[in-house]
């Protein structure tokens, strides 16, 4: 029997310039916009890490930083947008946080942050080609003129949504008589 352990990826070379071109170049003269492949991409976590053994059983627990992938599912696309290092705080905030050892070295060049995954919408594989990528880079720069809105804002918003949908439905199932067995209230 044959078990692969880990698949790994390059991003192929017309991939990267379509980014390059859609997305342009940082001030440090790498691109605004990357495909890495989930399990190639490696980042400092903190938590709380369970080692097993063989059989799946529980050898230890530990707190600690480790490096792992950062992004799942590990046998997707990831497309990633540069920040700038003044988008992760002054350094000495960055120290004053937490050691090292707990976030990583300070990102001193900016970081790549993740911005979308490339799959099908039943969350299936699909192969990243340069007329995709293309499409999520001119969608992420286009996106960028939109007014802003705060995550905390884009939340409330949802939510407001989701007790207007449940109050609608609410109404009609008590103005029909009809028994309450749930509504389908979507989860942000």
């Amino acid at each position: 029997m044959i078990k692969v352990l880990s698949e790994k990826r390059e991003t192929p070379a017309e991939i990267e310039r379509v980014l390059r071109v859609a997305g342009g170049l940082n001030r440090f003269g790498d691109p605004n916009y990357k495909a890495v492949w989930g399990r190639n991409r490696l980042d400092w976590i903190c938590g709380n890490w369970e080692d097993r053994d063989d059989h799946g059983l529980i050898v230890r627990e530990v707190v600690e930083a480790r490096y792992v992938p950062k992004y799942a599912p590990l046998d997707r696309w990831h497309i990633e947008k540069w920040f700038p290092p003044e988008s992760y705080g002054p350094p000495e905030a960055w120290w004053g946080r937490a050691s090292e050892t707990e976030l990583g070295p300070y990102p001193s060049r900016g970081d790549y942050e993740h911005c979308f995954t490339v799959e099908t919408p039943e969350g299936g594989f699909l192969e990243l080609t340069p007329a995709i990528a293309r499409h999520i880079a001119r969608a992420i720069e286009t996106s960028r003129n939109l007014p802003h809105q705060s995550l905390a804002e884009r939340k409330s918003r949802f939510a407001d949504r989701n007790d207007r949908d449940y109050d609608s439905y609410a109404d009609s199932v008590l103005t029909a008589g009809s028994t309450i067995t749930g509504p389908m209230v979507a989860v942000p």
